[in-house]
Formats: structure tokens, sequence, C-alpha cells
């Protein structure tokens, strides 16, 4: 399993909270700004044995900062799953999956709900149909605050993908093929309770030969100042695939713990 050790070594103390992002038309302002680094560490691990044995494994890193006119966010996800092969007894890797994310906001002043921002992300997924996918993007973004416990995000803009398709023996070179997109993103942060909270998080990446699309919902409950329970439901989707045995969508359920520092 790719990954696994070296990841469980370094995330096994806990995992991350996912930032969000969505639209609508509430005028008030968000002027709180964290001049701290604020980070979270999310780690979740399922082993099953009996009739079927199994084994996943998910962890996730994040960092964010908001500062005067700036806000900063970085984001590591990884997940990996094995299943024992009914037949040969053997374990057939069914899940490997590394995702990075950074992502600046330049306020266009301190208090300003409006911004303009710069994301890239790079995705390796055996799974998909894809090598890896790469995303730059820059474009509009804006912060409305409905109340003291609810905040939503949203962002358009240009941009541009560099994905390579997995080699086939059909196709013994592939060349990695790059497209201008659209980024879409939209999300929602609502603190239910002071020990509770709710996250959202959709976007996609509009190209012309294949629309990529992330999803995750999400339900927290503290245990400690530092320490919660977390309920994630993942989607992954790409309109097109250069196989097509491998599906189009990747859902993905997780429980983990998630430390805050």
């Amino acid at each position: 399993m790719r990954f696994s050790l070296l990841f469980a070594s370094l995330f096994l103390p806990a995992a991350v909270s996912a930032q969000t992002f969505m639209f609508d038309d509430a005028k008030d302002v968000d002027t709180e700004a964290v001049e701290q680094w604020e980070a979270s560490a999310e780690f979740g691990l399922l082993y099953t044995s009996g009739n079927t044995k199994t084994e996943s494994l998910k962890g996730k890193f994040n960092a964010s900062r908001d500062i005067q006119n700036w806000r900063h966010k970085g984001v590591f996800d990884y997940y990996t799953a094995e299943q024992e092969d009914q037949e040969t007894g053997d374990s057939v890797e069914t899940a490997d999956r590394m995702f990075i994310s950074a992502q600046t906001n330049y306020k266009f002043a301190p208090d300003s709900r409006d911004s303009m921002f710069v994301f890239g992300s790079y995705e390796d997924d055996e799974f998909s149909g894809f090598e890896y996918q790469a995303t730059v993007a820059t474009g509009y973004g804006a912060r409305y605050r409905y109340n003291d416990d609810i905040y939503a995000d949203y962002e358009i803009g240009p941009g541009y993908s560099r994905t390579k398709p997995v080699q086939t023996d059909n196709e013994p070179s592939v060349q990695s093929e790059g497209s201008m997109i659209l980024r879409l993103a939209g999300g929602l942060n609502w603190k239910i309770s002071e020990n509770s909270r709710f996250n959202a998080l959709l976007s996609s990446e509009v190209g012309e030969d294949n629309t990529k699309s992330k999803a995750e919902f999400s339900v927290s409950a503290n245990i400690n100042s530092s320490l919660a329970m977390k309920l994630s439901l993942g989607a992954n989707h790409n309109s097109h695939v250069s196989d097509e045995s491998i599906e189009k969508l990747d859902t993905e359920t997780a429980v983990t713990l998630v430390y805050s520092f």
C-alpha cells in the first residue's frame, strides 16, 4: 500500500476539517481575521476481519491564515484501501488517492468581502483513469456572513488544467494533455452549537474534454477543546475517463478524529 506507512507515521496524531465556499445574496461583510496560522489534522483507520478482510486509511492536513488583505489556505488529503481477494487470499488495492491544493485570496480591503484568488491543485489517483490531474486558476471570490454562526464563500474564474491519462495496452505512449477550464467553487460553514459544526464544499472545473467535480459534506462534534469526531461524505466525478471499465464517480464515507492546533 503506497504511502500508507509514511503517512501514518506523519499524521497518526490526527487530521483536517475542510474549508468551505458557496454563493448567496447575503449583505453582511465578514470582518473577522485570524492573525496566526490555524491548522488541524485528521486521521481515520478501518480494519475488518472474518469473512472479508479490508483495511482503509484516511488522513488530511489543513492550514489557514487570515491577515489584513490576505487569506491563505492549504490542504493535503490522502486515502487508501485494500481488500482481500476471496479466491487467492491476496490483498488487492482498491483505492490510492493523494490530493494537494493551495490558495491565496487578496482582499480589496481588510474588511472587504470581495477578493481575487489564485488556486492550484495536484491529484494522483490510481483508479480515476488519470496518472495525475493538475489545475491552476485565478478569479473573483467573496465571503458572505449571514450571522455569527454561518458564513459562505463563492469563487469563479478561468484556469488551466494539465492531465495525463493512464497508459493502456493499446496506447504504448500516452502524452499529457492541457486545456482551459472554468473553475466554480462554493461552500458553507455552519457552527451548529459550541460543540458541533457542519461544513460543505463543492467545486467544479469545467473543460472542453472533461469536467472534474468534487464535493464533501461533514459534521463534527468536539470531544474536548482540541479533539473532535468527524463524519464525512465525499465524492469525486470525472465526466470523461479513458477506460470504460473505470467508474466516473467515486464516493467516500469516513469517520475520523480531528485534532486542531
